[in-house]
């Protein structure tokens, strides 16, 4: 009984895959030929509908991330996205960056032994994200060479222009990687998924609001991850670097 519910779920999950694909396959085809709406109407589309159907992507990927080939198919993908650029297959190239950067952090989840460690984590990228769009490489990239982050960006395109709201390669990874946290160590992963989500669009909210051109989305990611989930991650904030080494308090 168990393994034809495991069959019929991932039917499902393949159905729901197939829908969703040509769905947003045909918004990406003809989005430039859309309505062309008001500013904040652009941001509420892209961040309550077009953010979620993307990601939906992700969600529904999930089963993968206990396959030993996520690390081998990641990298492949990086290469074939490379190829796809080149034959100037940009749309089918953009989501090769989606799958690429996703089954890299379904693998790196396998290399965090504690819920801990993945708390330490979800405290530390936001200053490092910060630092590097502010004043880091990200931020030379951006400002002396925009085609750079164009090409390795994932692209949310805006109805009725030839525009895109950018996402780098380490939003997804870890987009992926919370995600794949909450369903290893038992935690929400519907709501994580769901709050992931609106972390970006309300990146989004905040740097068109402020005319900022470009905003870490890492502090919000691991806002909402440990947002969605801390009364089930507060025994971890208590027991402190114990809880990230996986030892005791008494032992530490």
């Amino acid at each position: 009984m168990g393994g034809a519910a495991s069959v019929l779920t991932a039917r499902r999950r393949l159905l729901a895959g197939g829908v969703l694909g040509v769905l947003v396959g045909c918004y990406y085809a003809w989005s430039s030929s859309l309505w062309d709406a008001s500013t904040w109407w652009d941001v509420a589309w892209v961040s309550l509908v077009l953010v979620p159907a993307v990601f939906s992507f992700v969600y529904l990927a999930l089963p993968l991330r206990t396959s030993r080939w996520t690390l081998p198919v990641g990298a492949a993908l990086i290469l074939a996205t490379w190829g796809l650029e080149e034959a100037g297959l940009d749309a089918v190239a953009n989501f090769s960056k989606l799958a690429a950067a996703t089954l890299l952090g379904f693998w790196f989840i396998n290399l965090f032994e504690t819920v801990g460690l993945v708390v330490f984590v979800a405290c530390l990228i936001p200053w490092i994200d910060a630092y590097s769009v502010w004043r880091g490489p990200t931020s030379n990239i951006v400002s002396n060479h925009p085609q750079v982050f164009t090409s390795v960006s994932f692209a949310l395109p805006i109805p009725g222009e030839n525009d895109a709201a950018r996402l780098g390669p380490p939003d997804i990874l870890f987009f992926a990687l919370f995600l794949a946290a909450a369903d290893r160590f038992g935690l929400r992963v519907f709501w994580t998924w769901l709050a992931l989500c609106l972390s970006f669009g309300a990146t989004l909210a905040i740097a068109v609001g402020a005319d900022i051109s470009g905003l870490p989305a890492l502090p919000g990611l691991s806002i909402a991850f440990l947002a969605v989930n801390i009364d089930l991650l507060w025994p971890t904030f208590r027991r402190g670097w114990a809880a990230v080494t996986g030892g005791s308090r008494s032992s530490a």
